[in-house]
């Protein structure tokens, strides 16, 4: 149906505001009108953007950086919501980047539905806060890692890399933020003074709030403290309660200075979708046990959480409203990606939504207007 009208809801979110009674109808593939209609299901809302999805379906994008593989991890996280993605390749070598840049300027060529980029996490990262990443392979950026990256933009569509500050320069920076390459900072141990360097030259985000970054201090503010008090910056969280003590997470929420909003992510391995008990990164094992996983010294290497669960976390542990707890999982991270036809369902966006249920459920999904189902 990328032609027609959507099922009724008895409540439509578009991301904006609340429609009672109404469904959408659609034309070629977008959203054309909010119309009203009777209700058929609970609750239709925009289709989840997650910007960090380093796996799922039984596949980690880093053992297997093929087109092919982003198929399976799309088709895995489409069971938690997400209609729209940028792939995630944590840090690794050379050869293993650019066949990850190949995989996903091959992969929407072919035109892979859910597919919008590619986000390089690393290796230009700082060793003391390396969390997971492999030490050995994390390095400063290199003239040669530069250009790489510029030349990815075009072919990638929305390409975002996580660098810390003191692994690369301001003049990096500006460059990679001058060719449209969206620069996050994360892993990072950074002075809050550099960190504001680094927005000031055209960083525009961070990744993981409080995770693998300096802390905010009472008299050093750290990577934390610049990233709430900067305005024009928009940040990820993991809401999995592991990551982050709730408490934190209602601080940060109330804190952040806007228009940069603190946006959800999945953070997501390759268990997401799948029975695995444990798979492999970088040569090294990761174990899923009690919804964390962990590499076997206890480090958490990822999430084990699709994007609904975030929402479901931040509604039933934060007691977030529900629609902003939508806007953190759509619109927030569409915004800040640049992704402007994502995240929500206002009149020219893409018909990419979701029908859940009272109990905020999956029950069906839609790519630009087509019925994916909900498994």
């Amino acid at each position: 149906m990328t032609d027609g009208v959507s099922p009724g809801a008895r409540r439509l979110f578009d991301g904006v505001r609340w429609h009672e009674n109404a469904a959408l109808r659609i034309e070629n593939g977008r959203v054309a009108q909010v119309i009203p209609a009777s209700p058929e299901a609970d609750l239709i809302v925009p289709g989840f953007v997650d910007l960090q999805v380093n796996g799922g379906g039984g596949v980690q994008f880093n053992d297997a950086p093929s087109p092919e593989a982003i198929a399976t991890i799309v088709a895995a996280h489409r069971k938690g919501g997400t209609t729209a993605m940028l792939v995630t390749l944590i840090t690794d070598a050379r050869e293993v980047t650019e066949a990850a840049i190949a995989a996903c300027t091959q992969a929407r060529a072919a035109g892979q539905e859910g597919l919008c980029g590619l986000h390089l996490e690393g290796p230009h990262l700082d060793p003391a806060r390396k969390g997971t990443h492999a030490g050995e392979l994390i390095r400063p950026m290199e003239d040669a890692d530069l250009q790489r990256i510029v030349a990815a933009r075009e072919g990638c569509g929305c390409l975002l890399t996580t660098v810390a500050p003191e692994a690369v320069s301001t003049a990096q920076i500006r460059t990679l933020a001058e060719a449209g390459v969206i620069v996050s900072l994360g892993h990072s141990d950074c002075t809050a003074e550099t960190a504001q360097a680094a927005f000031a030259t055209g960083a525009t985000m961070a990744t993981h709030l409080f995770n693998a970054m300096s802390q905010l201090g009472h008299r050093a503010p750290g990577l934390v403290g610049a990233v709430l008090d900067t305005g024009a910056v928009s940040t990820g969280l993991i809401a999995d309660g592991f990551h982050v003590a709730p408490e934190s997470m209602a601080i940060a929420l109330r804190g952040k200075r806007e228009p940069g909003r603190i946006f959800l992510v999945s953070d997501a391995m390759a268990a997401t979708g799948s029975d695995l008990t444990e798979f492999t990164l970088n040569g090294r094992t990761i174990h899923r046990a009690g919804g964390r996983l962990t590499l076997t010294d206890g480090t958490l290497a990822g999430a084990d959480i699709t994007m609904l669960d975030a929402v479901r976390y931040c509604t039933g542990t934060l007691g977030l409203d529900l629609a902003e707890a939508l806007r953190m999982a759509s619109h927030y991270p569409a915004e800040a990606a640049g992704l402007h036809g994502k995240g929500h369902l206002e009149p020219g966006a893409d018909a990419d939504f979701l029908s859940l249920d009272k109990d905020l459920q999956l029950t069906s999904l839609w790519v630009g207007g087509e019925e994916k189902g909900a498994s």
